[in-house]
């Protein structure tokens, strides 16, 4: 599975750019995209052209319980919808959920991320925000140790995520890059109510996705966008993630986990190859 996500990682990514480009030629021309809403029938024509990059011919499951997905049926904002996906750690196999590819149909990268659970992190609640471009399915395919794929998916109402106004200007984005806040949450304060602890990670990044105008030039605003994402606690991986342009705006990832020895840790890479990381101790009297 990894060659094939980085393989469509590097195709989404050059999509991202054609679309960029081809926005930019209309512009110029006077030409108006189309902007015709899409259907459940449309996205999922859309899924069945794009699942053998992203899976090959590996047959993927629906809906057997092991992964859900939970999203608003319509977005307040389509540049920051928020997602949840849940893990049934009672369904799932003895050696458990490896990672957990997330898309987005119609999104110029619908690749939103892949998510890399470590062994034995006890992961099974995931939360973070998303862009979404048009009417769509969101998706969740979990991957299992033995290779097993597992899909659950909720479609979505939203429209022009991916293309929206950054919220800060180009300079306060730019000041803050790279600050990191980490908050703890006890079981008992659990959105959950289950029996694990949660970590919240919030990232300063503007997060641009190429197709995005810049408000003063009308030029559009290279992609920059975290990528990569690293989460431990001491030498043991909690969650890594392989993102693109359709996480929102400052990325923000809410996951429960089983607490064990040593500080939280935190590595997030940029598309521009800057490494921005921290560390924190446990809260003795949350944990």
């Amino acid at each position: 599975m990894q060659d094939g996500v980085s393989k469509n990682r590097r195709f989404v990514i050059a999509a991202t750019l054609f679309g960029a480009a081809a926005m930019a030629v209309g512009t110029l021309t006077g030409a108006t995209p189309a902007l015709a809403q899409q259907s459940p029938s449309s996205s999922e024509r859309i899924w069945t052209a794009l699942k053998g990059d992203v899976f090959g011919d590996r047959q993927i499951l629906s809906d057997t319980g092991l992964i859900r997905i939970e999203a608003p049926k319509r977005a307040q904002d389509a540049a920051l919808v928020p997602v949840d996906i849940y893990i049934d750690a009672a369904k799932a196999p003895p050696d458990g959920v490896k990672s957990v590819t997330m898309i987005i149909d119609v999104n110029p990268a619908p690749v939103a991320a892949t998510f890399q659970i470590g062994k034995d992190a006890g992961v099974t609640h995931l939360s973070t925000r998303v862009r979404v471009d048009d009417y769509s399915y969101l998706r969740a395919i979990a991957e299992t140790a033995s290779g097993e794929l597992h899909m659950s998916s909720t479609f979505v109402k939203a429209s022009g995520g991916c293309s929206a106004p950054a919220v800060k200007n180009t300079d306060e984005a730019l000041a803050s890059m790279g600050q990191m806040k980490l908050r703890q949450f006890t079981p008992a304060a659990t959105e959950t109510a289950g029996n694990a602890p949660e970590l919240q990670l919030m990232i300063r990044h503007p997060n641009n996705s190429g197709l995005q105008r810049d408000p003063l030039t009308q030029y559009f605003i290279p992609a920059h966008f975290v990528h990569k994402l690293s989460v431990s606690q001491g030498d043991r991986l909690l969650l890594a993630m392989e993102g693109g342009i359709s996480i929102s705006e400052d990325p923000n990832f809410r996951f429960d986990f089983s607490p064990g020895a040593g500080d939280i840790k935190v590595e997030a890479t940029d598309t521009e190859g800057k490494v921005f990381s921290d560390e924190w101790p446990l809260e003795a009297a949350g944990l």
